[in-house]
């Protein structure tokens, strides 16, 4: 098969003629797969340690974002302490989420005190993710226009702390296309303020079309960009054209991921229950192990756990060590 180049790749894989172009997901596992793991910590892994119960009433817990970010951190751990919580749960890499520090993109004392913490444990800032800043592709061009700022003054704040990502929502509205267009106006925006600044913009797939691997293939290339990537999650692969939550389609998963993975920087691996033998009841991970190393991926993959019946530091740890064997398996 010839070499292709990025916007043959994603025309292509949007034409559903991925399995010309990768291996299939369904085949045998392939034993000269290798791939060297590297974690990082998700900040969201612990968001009931920093944010307590205060997400339960998401209606509340959003007005306060807004109007007092800090009355919604109701858990014993504070967003400043996530870097030696990190360390000591062995990660020397971490991922943030705006959520937990919402009011201060801009607060140069707090990201310089965020910055020493890390210093001081030996942490390095990988990625920031901006979530609750409007939909750069809303159908409105002013609120579009609103959330291209919003996104920008992270980027900044990323830049700041050292990272080398930021974590997008590509949320829209209207039909197939229009969201296409819209998105891509908007990430193309933010994308070119961040190569000021040296920094990357990941998509994650992440609720409506986004997750839906086709229309974000195609809103990359729409929106041209060299450097646009992906941030492939394990599990969002819900979708709907007409709303950002709660369709009930979902795409396959395993497909999904492995269409994305040639455009991936960043794999975000979620776990939300094991059985006794330490397995994810949903989600096999091994199946997804064999995809990475198969993809020739040398980024970090981001540990997540979104269970209630663990602890979050149990869930974490199981789904390290899940990750661990089913990289280990598939190359012995």
């Amino acid at each position: 098969m010839k070499n292709l180049n990025r916007k043959e790749f994603i025309t292509m894989t949007s034409l559903g003629a991925v399995t010309s172009l990768v291996p299939s997901a369904l085949s045998k596992v392939n034993k000269k797969a290798v791939y060297t793991p590297k974690y990082s910590l998700s900040q969201w892994a612990l968001h009931r340690m920093q944010f307590g119960n205060s997400k339960e009433d998401y209606e509340s817990w959003k007005k306060a974002l807004y109007r007092n970010p800090d009355q919604n951190l109701a858990g014993p751990l504070h967003p400043l302490d996530f870097p030696e919580k990190a360390r000591s749960m062995g990660y020397n890499t971490v991922e943030y989420v705006n959520t937990f520090f919402f009011d201060k993109a801009r607060k140069q004392e707090y990201l310089s005190m965020l910055k020493q913490r890390c210093e001081d444990h030996g942490i390095k800032s990988l990625l920031l993710m901006i979530d609750e800043e409007g939909f750069l592709g809303d159908s409105d061009p002013g609120k579009r226009k609103e959330a291209i700022k919003n996104h920008k003054k992270w980027v900044e704040a990323g830049a700041f702390l050292g990272c080398n990502y930021i974590r997008v929502n590509a949320h829209a509205e209207g039909n197939w296309n229009d969201q296409k267009m819209q998105a891509a106006e908007g990430l193309k925006a933010v994308c070119d303020y961040a190569d000021t600044m040296d920094i990357q913009i990941l998509i994650e797939n992440h609720g409506g079309l986004s997750s839906h691997p086709k229309w974000l293939l195609e809103t990359i290339e729409e929106t041209g960009h060299p450097t646009l990537g992906v941030m492939n999650d394990f599990d969002n692969f819900e979708w709907s054209e007409d709303v950002i939550w709660g369709s009930g389609q979902r795409y396959n998963r395993y497909h999904g991921f492995e269409m994305l993975m040639p455009l991936t920087y960043s794999v975000s691996a979620k776990a939300h229950h094991f059985d006794d033998q330490g397995y994810e009841t949903t989600i096999d991970f091994e199946r997804m192990a064999n995809i990475i190393a198969k993809s020739n991926f040398t980024g970090y993959v981001s540990v997540e756990y979104e269970g209630n019946y663990f602890t979050e530091e149990e869930g974490v740890n199981l789904t390290r060590n899940l990750l661990q064997h089913s990289f280990d398996n598939i190359q012995r």
